[in-house]
């Protein structure tokens, strides 16, 4: 029974509109209708709604066994019928009644989970508190369940009408528009650089020169990266006048309550240039994807100070096990959830980035100022070489390691020195792995590295940080690497829209892959990149140049990034009728597995794939959320409701690839969303889309995490590795 001294909504009396939406519950079902009215207490309503789905399940065993965990993985999702959903969704409100849930949105403020519960509140006693949200995501289980809310069969066609609403940065009026912008700031800035307002020892203009001859001169400097991160935006004044004075009133406050509270800003003049301002009608609105990396919400700003981590294995003490168990040598350097792949921060200028995502997934770090813009700062110190050294020799003598992502920050941040540095230890490491392997027998050889990557957003944000010299450095670790059994060599790269892809990151694309990296895209689902067809357009723009999809990532943190959070709802919605579209037939996996191989054939090879099998983009990303727990996974059920409509989502592990082994201790884990659907769709219609075309996004409930394509399996040793797993402590 519902425990109303607990139940923080339950003495609120229910507002006008959630009756007004109550009424219309019960007059289009009348069995839930006199289900709730007969009975005497919360308790006996879910008794006789639990009889009446199981007399659903018995026409519908499969599904039943699902809701058992009977059945269990992929084939069994897709096998699931829209009304299997619901039912599943109604038993598992039924039998997480009363569970005692942290809301962390609410800074770890303990709730009660018990949908039915309120439902009984607000029929009986017209108290419980439920919202509009609330109800309306019951009338839309409902329907689900009568077969009067039908799933969404979404054609080609109208997935190509949404994709073709978004330009590109590629396109020549966008390319145009982005000149003027350019020129506007470049003008502004050699005003202020000539009146001493911003000073550089490096960047500075010579005596007796004309005022135009300075803008000319700016204009050079605009392709030298280093110009960007010396001039780049550190307050809302200066972001204000290089975008014409186009920001409203309302958001230069929450920006200046952003300054004021230390949450640092940072955007570099090229990026500030894909801003739109005084755009025509065909582009109003299509950069709100990059905006939203730019402005900061209110949200942000009251969370900021009390933001936590949320990924556990993030918080390290040297010699003890984190949370996935792992032993790690440093405090902050090294991050590791799996047994394949270890993540490394270096204390090098790659703390920092080439701009602040306002969605940041580390801005627990930015928060506690380990990562942080004081460039000249994080130059590496003479602790940093210790460091690098213990870090390797721990990974030469780990026995199941074959993955590095070195990340930050940002990868490409760190000096051409810094990054070779890190690169040749690498190698060092692949070296001393392979050579231990001679002395061991079959069965006791350890992992050796087969795959490194490069973690960095820098072809977006600041694709003049790829040079020739860079490029000469990626060049010359693979050609070397490459004789001590590397195989994969990976820039995982961040462009959120597809306006953000333009000529200049093309050409970085285009030089790292005549390196013999490939570069592929993470996409993290923010609303506004979440908008019908915009992932789809994206996907075909970064397939054109060259760029592979690898994992949709829906937003992570608690209420700080409520703005940017698109339900996993919408994630799965996506998955299921959109990115279907450019799915891969299975008779390509072994030709998809070369790709990595031949880097510098990757625009040919996507041409060639696309047309052969008449798709116009390669959707192999997964989509998923990184876990506040170990590890990412979309294998989740919706088993409640909070009275103000956001779902809580109990996740399980992807069972699709190899974890630690404390996986199977950690159970599963429940993530309360921080935003209603209702109040997803809202913010979907003031972008300017038509909430219609998401109606069915009400009915995912379930999700189901995808395997991996084969373009980023492991390649196969040909030898036999030791079980035993080093560095590790259950």
């Amino acid at each position: 029974m519902l425990n109303k001294e607990t139940q923080t909504f339950d003495a609120k009396t229910i507002m006008k509109e959630s009756k007004e939406l109550l009424k219309k519950l019960f007059d289009e079902n009348p069995k839930l209708k006199e289900i709730v009215i007969t009975s005497k207490t919360d308790d006996e309503m879910k008794g006789k709604l639990r009889s009446f789905v199981m007399d659903y399940f018995d026409n519908r065993p499969e599904a039943y066994k699902f809701y058992k965990y009977e059945l269990t993985g992929c084939k069994a999702f897709e096998a699931l019928s829209w009304q299997d959903f619901a039912a599943i969704r109604i038993m598992d409100y039924i039998d997480n009644a009363g569970k005692e849930i942290e809301d962390l949105n609410l800074r770890g403020e303990k709730i009660i989970n018990d949908p039915f519960g309120l439902l009984w509140l607000a029929a009986v006693e017209q108290t419980g508190g439920v919202t509009p949200e609330y109800m309306e995501d019951m009338i839309y289980l409902f329907r689900q369940l009568s077969g009067t809310h039908k799933k969404t069969k979404i054609e080609k066609e109208k997935i190509q009408k949404w994709m073709d609403s978004y330009p590109s940065g590629l396109e020549d009026e966008v390319v145009k528009m982005r000149q003027k912008n350019k020129e506007r700031i470049i003008k502004i800035l050699a005003d202020k650089i000539d009146k001493k307002e911003i000073k550089s020892s490096e960047f500075k203009f010579p005596e007796s020169i004309s005022f135009e001859e300075k803008v000319d001169l700016v204009n050079q400097w605009w392709n030298d990266e280093r110009f960007h991160l010396r001039f780049a935006v550190r307050n809302p004044d200066l972001l204000n006048e290089l975008l014409d004075y186009t920001i409203d009133d309302e958001t230069m406050d929450l920006l200046h309550e952003a300054e004021k509270i230390g949450i640092p800003f940072f955007v570099n003049p090229y990026y500030l240039s894909l801003l739109n301002v005084h755009a025509p009608e065909f582009i109003k609105g299509k950069d709100l994807a990059i905006r939203y990396y730019v402005f900061y919400s209110k949200e942000l700003i009251e969370e900021y100070g009390n933001i936590v981590a949320w990924e556990k294995e993030d918080e390290v003490e040297p010699g003890v096990p984190n949370a996935a168990g792992w032993i790690l040598p440093t405090k902050t350097n090294v991050h590791r959830r799996y047994p394949e792949v270890a993540i490394l921060i270096p204390d090098t200028v790659g703390r920092a980035c080439g701009g602040l995502c306002a969605s940041c997934q580390r801005m627990y770090d930015f928060q506690r100022g380990n990562l942080n813009f004081n460039l000249n700062e994080l130059e590496p110190d003479d602790l940093w070489e210790e460091k690098l050294k213990l870090i390797m020799k721990y990974w030469e003598e780990d026995s199941q390691l074959r993955d590095i992502l070195i990340t930050g920050g940002d990868a490409l941040m760190n000096s051409d020195e810094s990054l070779k540095q890190i690169l040749d230890s690498v190698y060092e490491v692949a070296l001393k792995k392979k050579k231990a392997n001679e002395n061991r027998k079959e069965g006791e050889k350890y992992a050796e590295i087969l795959r490194v990557r490069l973690g960095t957003r820098l072809p977006a944000y600041l694709p003049q940080r790829v040079t020739e010299n860079l490029t000469n450095i990626l060049a010359e670790f693979k050609a070397k690497a490459s004789d001590v059994g590397i195989k994969q060599f990976v820039v995982q790269t961040h462009f959120q829209s597809p306006m953000e892809v333009t000529p200049e990151s093309m050409e970085a694309v285009r030089r790292i892959t005549s390196a013999g990296w490939i570069v592929t895209n993470q996409l993290v689902f923010t609303a506004a990149a979440s908008r019908r067809g915009h992932t789809a357009k994206l996907r075909k723009v970064l397939n054109d140049i060259g760029v592979i999809p690898y994992y949709t990532f829906s937003v992570k943190g608690y209420k700080e990034n409520s703005f940017k959070f698109a339900t996993n709802a919408r994630a799965v919605q996506e998955q299921m009728e959109e990115k279907v579209m450019g799915l891969i037939p299975s008779k390509y996996k072994k030709r998809i597995k070369t790709f990595p191989i031949e880097a510098e054939n990757l625009v040919d090879n996507i041409n060639k794939l696309r047309e052969e099998a008449n798709i116009p983009f390669m959707a192999t990303d997964r989509n998923v959320i990184n876990l506040p727990a170990v590890g990412k996974s979309m294998t989740y059920r919706v088993i409640g409701l909070t009275p103000d409509g956001r779902r809580i989502l109990e996740f399980d592990h992807d069972h699709t690839r190899k974890h630690s082994p404390i996986i199977d201790k950690l159970g599963k884990f429940i993530i309360v969303e921080s935003k209603a659907i209702r109040t997803y769709l809202d913010q979907i219609k003031n972008m300017g889309d038509n909430p219609d075309e998401y109606e069915s996004i009400w009915g995912y409930s379930i999700g189901e995490t995808e395997p991996v394509t084969s373009i980023f399996e492991y390649p196969e040793y040909d030898f036999k590795i030791t079980e035993k797993i080093t560095n590790f402590k259950a």
